[in-house]
């Protein structure tokens, strides 16, 4: 792949979605576990999303079950635990791999852009309004921190 854009992926309710529909936006792409010590950052990040969807920002959740199995259940169950238990709105895509063999395209995408293995869940990737892949947070890293980032890009 080339660029960001050039994925399509299913999303949680096994919709296909095109990601030329983001493009002219600056995305937070986040690998998610819902049994997970970060699993709290989804009430972070769905207020980032709140906060600055109308400017520009799109969160796209990818949950992953490779770190001890901390995302357990089917598309259906972890979107509903997201939904009842934080209000998540932002755009789910359906269970992936994020390393080694079985790893997705695009997250083999990513690392291809800022190098390393993906440490944990939480991993956050930050992508500018023109598709490149700005900077990458640690799990440590909570969504609020990445506000100053974000906004820069929205500018």
């Amino acid at each position: 792949m080339a660029s960001i854009y050039d994925f399509k992926m299913k999303s949680i309710d096994g919709q296909e979605i095109d990601f030329n529909a983001f493009k002219g936006k600056v995305l937070l792409i986040v690998n998610t576990a819902t049994k997970c010590g970060f699993t709290p950052q989804f009430a972070g990040l769905e207020k980032l999303y709140k906060t600055y969807k109308d400017k520009g920002l799109e969160v796209l959740g990818f949950p992953c079950n490779q770190f001890l199995h901390q995302a357990p259940g089917s598309n259906a169950e972890i979107k509903e635990f997201c939904s009842l238990k934080y209000d998540v709105t932002f755009t789910q895509f359906s269970k992936i791999n994020v390393n080694g063999k079985e790893a997705h395209p695009l997250y083999t995408f990513l690392k291809e852009q800022i190098p390393g293995r993906i440490q944990w869940n939480f991993t956050k990737f930050l992508v500018d309004k023109n598709g490149n892949v700005v900077k990458r947070f640690s799990s440590k890293e909570k969504p609020e921190e990445l506000e100053e980032d974000i906004k820069k890009l929205l500018k």
